[in-house]
């Protein structure tokens, strides 16, 4: 019963988030809103010094460093208390994320589980739902789509390296969208669907329907908005669905792309180091930052012969989440749980 309410607060809470965050951001939807700090650090160093007689001596040299220290902003699970978890209850790995989700993707056995029915805001893991409405959407990949005032941020008054007026196909828009989470090319994609951004929101909530995701809802193409949310276990039937399109596996592990907007070439990166990581095997990845869903990762990776579902929602620091999956492979490759 316990868990009954708490889920259903939290719920609650991501429907009622416009009110209950009411945080000023000007960053893009991969970097935090952060409040800076100085912590100092002092270092002492024994050097060898040498006279003006030619002599030499030894002498300490005390450095004063000052460090900024991020304090990020609380998150929809924060606020929830998802993050007060007793020691006996965090389960065989102590993880960073308020939500992780592990399965077998073959057996669909359930290999971790912590908070993973919880609906929150999944901030740029929508762009996988984007992608998915687009590929079955069959419209033509090499159309050009403009970058329009309608595709600008006006939400979170994110960042975006496509200006208005900026030409891409539809396939570079998804490439950029799923790699580089880029926002104004998911706003474009979806934009640009028939019937506009309307019908293809609605669109993805009637996937979201279809596929069983009951805990789902979004309200936008991007994710930048806290609307947007979805519980672990929602998500890996959607990381399932889309791995069966193999132009989706592509644009989302690749770790480089250029495009060519308006005739001027603009290189972009993934969001996900791991991807370029020869230790591994990733399949499928989508990353996701917004200050009321922490940072966010869903991954399709080969772990020892064993293809796994990894989801990871609410993460706290920088590179949490990936440390976070690194802890969860290394945990599968020594226990090997069979669920």
């Amino acid at each position: 019963m316990a868990n009954f309410s708490r889920q259903a607060l939290v719920l609650l809470l991501a429907v009622s988030l416009p009110v209950t965050f009411a945080f000023a951001s000007s960053t893009t939807s991969e970097t935090p809103t952060k409040k800076h700090t100085t912590k100092k650090h002092i270092t002492t160093k024994r050097v060898i010094v040498k006279t003006a007689g030619g002599r030499t001596t030894r002498r300490t040299v005390v450095a004063v460093h000052k460090e900024k220290v991020v304090a990020e902003r609380p998150s929809a699970g924060d606020i929830a208390g998802l993050n007060a978890v007793h020691a006996n209850d965090r389960g065989p790995v102590a993880l960073q994320s308020n939500v992780a989700y592990v399965v077998d993707q073959e057996s669909s056995k359930v290999l971790f589980d912590k908070n993973s029915g919880v609906s929150l805001p999944i901030a740029s893991i929508t762009k996988l739902m984007t992608s998915l409405i687009v590929m079955e959407a069959n419209q033509d990949m090499n159309e050009i789509l403009e970058v329009t005032d309608d595709d600008v941020d006006r939400e979170k008054n994110t960042s975006s390296r496509l200006h208005v007026g900026a030409k891409l196909s539809r396939a570079d828009m998804l490439h950029i969208a799923l790699m580089s989470s880029e926002n104004r090319a998911a706003s474009a994609l979806g934009r640009n669907y028939p019937g506009g951004i309307a019908a293809f929101v609605a669109a993805m909530n009637a996937k979201a329907a279809q596929l069983g995701m009951h805990d789902t809802h979004y309200v936008d193409s991007s994710g930048l908005s806290s609307q947007n949310v979805a519980s672990a276990q929602d998500l890996v039937k959607l990381i399932n669905v889309a791995y069966k399109f193999p132009l989706i596996r592509e644009y989302s592990t690749d770790s480089k792309y250029v495009v060519n907007p308006s005739g001027h070439p603009l290189q972009y990166s993934t969001t996900n180091k791991l991807v370029a990581s020869s230790g591994w095997d990733i399949g499928l990845q989508k990353t996701g930052y917004i200050a009321e869903a922490g940072r966010c990762l869903v991954m399709h990776a080969m772990i020892e012969g064993r293809a796994v579902v990894m989801v990871f929602l609410d993460s706290k620091g920088k590179y949490s989440r990936l440390a976070d999956a690194a802890r969860i492979r290394k945990w599968l490759e020594t226990v090997k749980p069979q669920g």
